[in-house]
């Protein structure tokens, strides 16, 4: 099938469309129905007719935007109807939701008079946080959005005329910055005269080009004052020159923007713009000029952007209507003003300038992704756009008094991660405390791209003071290379001859068959040994490997050189595994093969620790397949010995309990219920499993198949902090643990 035929199969196959409407509270109760309707439901309902501000407070209404449209205008489709456009504003609603957590009601209204609209739409006020107008044609759409501007006391946002313009700022700040000219002496020339034109127009004067440098065009030439019949919105960008051609508008021009029909502009009209022309061709789907036909129309820099996803530099209105609605909506913004647009443009170019995580290279196929001609603007799955865009809005709405409530920027910034999943909103927490005192933490495989990107964000965002182990030069040569403006701390093993490294490795293994010679090869040659005894002589703080080796001949130097802590005979892999409400410690699952009951006691202390820096009180369960001796042979023996010891343990202040199975531990009405004896009078968060391959697999199985995500593996029960990376990690995961590791080191 084509992609027609597969587009009509994904949106009819059951349930057919994109949206459906879920509860957030329990209704598994009679009492959870009452309190959800009738009669619990007339409290809340009595406190919003005394005041109805609280309908914030009690009903989903500022999280929940309405998309509207009458389908006169679709992207590429143009009047279909009101009906027609339903599955794109669903569409539209996906986008939210995705993107930004945020929910839609899509709204299709049969009616063509602008008047109707108005009043259809200003009436629903009191169900939705905002508007987003969407797919209503020029010029009606101006006045419609005019006057529920006036109108409401919530944001209205018309996506087809502001989106484009916010994205398309922001690259043309950057942009120009690259090509080294003045966004205020740029002469612009636009290519089309409808809402987008016409509004993006407006906010490039806003950002700080002079209106009297922009040249509009639509089918006819360019819009001089001298044309008769120009409607009001045109006639605001009439230039006062002769009626011409758009090739000749085109001549000595500093920027194109194009947001009218494909296939309008020549190579020859590119060439004959400034020198370092920028170009953006932004008709859907095919734009005004393609993109290899105008970087090959000349010899110098063009700084090219299209609407589409397959060339760099893509103009996506979905880089700013979810982030913009979500920080309007958590201030309870009354509108989304001229500061709030700028706001987003200028921290969308501005993280264009950031760092690119691992997630979103492979996402467009591992091209590179640098600020430069080809990297303009960020990408639409980059997740840090939330994080950018969402705050800068949102202050943006205080500063310019259209906000309704202040908010903390760093606990916001915290609500924000958790909207993304639990486990940003974990390792948030986590990345707090390792901010309050910041340790030295040596990353052994300091040569490596991921490393040094790793090592740059610990150093940009005061996680860490890293220390890259490994060549100079190559270091050196490597962060230029990727743009990296910082400069790391550098110990390189071939620099000196580090005797005194070399002496006391010598007296560490000389007893383990290791001569001094050998211990002078694994100084200079090994890193791992060289990072390993820089913690353990104290040099630095903790210690990050594995992303290059195996894990066994990562994880065999710093237990042969820092070895476990005093109190401790065992470390562990341990990995948190967050679902959408309930997060879990899986131990061990990466270290001992087939521990004994005095192994498994003691990493379930070690992992309880560990819940605690995470502020999770643990509660702990030693897994089996028999529950609480429905099953007598040696396995489960050492499973109760375990928790028996425990039990023994006075120093142990949690529960714990066992052996149990694993639906036992999780699930609130077998432990309550069934086992009403049990010690844990909640579902367990530590899960102790009873060996190494059953440790594994149950990991692997809740992230792949029950939709965990996992941070991980932490090893535990080490004198001095060591986390072994797998070999897959990606920087957000290296950042993660090295987080990790200073809160260890906070706590030695």
């Amino acid at each position: 099938m084509g992609l027609e035929d597969d587009a009509r199969e994904y949106h009819r196959d059951e349930p057919s469309g994109k949206l459906e409407i879920s509860t957030t509270k329990s209704t598994n109760t009679q009492r959870d129905l009452s309190l959800a309707y009738s009669p619990g439901v007339a409290a809340p309902c009595r406190d919003i007719s005394e005041d109805t501000s609280r309908g914030y407070e009690y009903t989903a209404k500022g999280n929940l935007v309405g998309v509207v449209s009458n389908g006169s205008a679709v992207l590429g489709l143009g009047d279909i109807g009101a009906q027609a456009s339903k599955p794109v504003m669903e569409g539209k609603g996906v986008l939210f939701k995705r993107f930004a957590d945020i929910d839609v009601f899509d709204i299709e209204l049969d009616l063509t008079n602008p008047t109707d609209i108005v009043n259809s739409v200003s009436a629903m006020e009191p169900t939705f946080g905002g508007i987003n107008l969407e797919d209503i044609k020029a010029p009606e759409c101006f006045e419609i959005e005019s006057q529920l501007r006036e109108q409401m006391d919530i944001p209205v946002f018309h996506d087809d005329q502001h989106g484009t313009a916010i994205i398309s700022g922001a690259a043309l700040l950057n942009a120009v910055d690259i090509v080294g000219k003045d966004l205020s002496e740029l002469n612009i020339v636009f290519s089309g005269a409808g809402a987008s034109a016409i509004s993006t127009a407006r906010f490039y004067v806003s950002l700080g080009a002079k209106k009297e440098n922009i040249t509009m065009c639509d089918s006819s030439g360019v819009i001089s004052s001298d044309r008769e019949s120009l409607n009001r919105y045109k006639s605001e960008f009439a230039a006062d020159i002769p009626e011409e051609t758009l090739s000749e508008a085109m001549e000595g021009a500093d920027v194109f923007v194009g947001l009218s029909v494909g296939g309008i502009v020549s190579q020859e009209m590119v060439a004959s713009m400034a020198e370092d022309p920028i170009v953006f061709a932004m008709a859907n789907p095919d734009p005004e000029i393609g993109y290899m036909e105008a970087k090959e129309a000349r010899d110098d820099t063009v700084v090219m952007a299209t609407g589409r996803s397959d060339y760099p530099n893509q103009v996506n209105n979905v880089l700013g209507f979810p982030f913009i609605f979500r920080g309007a909506l958590d201030v309870r913004a009354t509108e989304i003003n001229e500061a709030m647009k700028r706001a987003a443009a200028e921290a969308l170019a501005d993280l264009a300038r950031q760092d690119v995580p691992d997630a979103v290279v492979k996402a467009y196929g591992d091209q590179p992704l640098q600020f430069g001609p080809e990297y303009l603007i960020p990408k639409p799955v980059d997740p840090r756009v939330l994080f950018e865009v969402a705050p800068a809005v949102a202050q943006a709405a205080i500063d310019s008094g259209c906000a309704r409530r202040d908010t903390d920027t760093a606990v916001y910034e915290e609500q924000l991660e958790a909207r993304l999943g639990k486990s940003r909103e974990m390792m948030r927490v986590v990345l707090n405390k390792a901010k309050s005192n910041p340790k030295r933490v040596a990353l052994a495989e300091g040569h490596d791209e991921k490393i040094i990107r790793a090592a740059h964000q610990m150093y940009e965002q005061d996680i860490a003071q890293p220390i890259l182990v490994g060549n100079k030069s190559e270091i050196v040569a490597t962060a230029n290379e990727l743009g990296l403006e910082f400069g790391p701390e550098i110990v390189d093993p071939s620099d000196e001859t580090w005797d005194h490294y070399t002496d006391r490795l010598y007296e560490l293994r000389r007893r383990e068959g290791v001569t001094r010679n050998e211990a002078e090869e694994l100084i200079h040659g090994n890193s791992n040994y060289f990072a390993s005894i820089m913690v353990e002589e104290g040099d630095a703080d903790a210690m990050l490997t594995g992303l290059t080796h195996h894990y066994p001949s990562a994880l065999r130097p710093p237990l042969q050189v820092i070895g476990t802590a005093p109190e401790a005979n065992y470390a562990a892999g341990v990995y948190l595994l967050t679902f959408k409400n309930q997060v879990v410690f899986a131990a061990d699952t990466t270290v001992n093969l087939a521990p004994e009951a005095d192994v498994l006691a003691e990493i379930t202390k070690h992992t309880a620790n560990l819940a605690r820096r995470f502020n999770i009180e643990p509660r702990a369960a030693m897994l089996s397949y028999s529950n609480f001796g429905s099953v007598e042979n040696e396995g489960t023996k050492k499973l109760q010995d375990a928790v028996a010891s425990l039990h023994d343990d006075p120093a142990v202040d949690f529960p714990v309990d066992g052996e149990m199975q694993a639906d036992t531990a999780v699930i609130e009405d077998i432990l309550t219920e069934t086992y009403d004896f049990s010690e844990l009078d909640d579902p367990a968060n530590v899960l102790v499993f009873p060996n190494l391959e059953a440790g594994n697999i149950g990991y692997k199985l809740l992230q792949r198949l029950g939709g965990a995500e996992a941070i991980g593996p932490m090893l535990v029960g080490m004198d001095k902090p060591v986390h072994v990376l797998q070999r897959g990690d990606e920087v957000k995961d290296i950042v993660n643990l090295a987080g990790v590791a200073v809160v260890d080191a906070q706590n030695d």
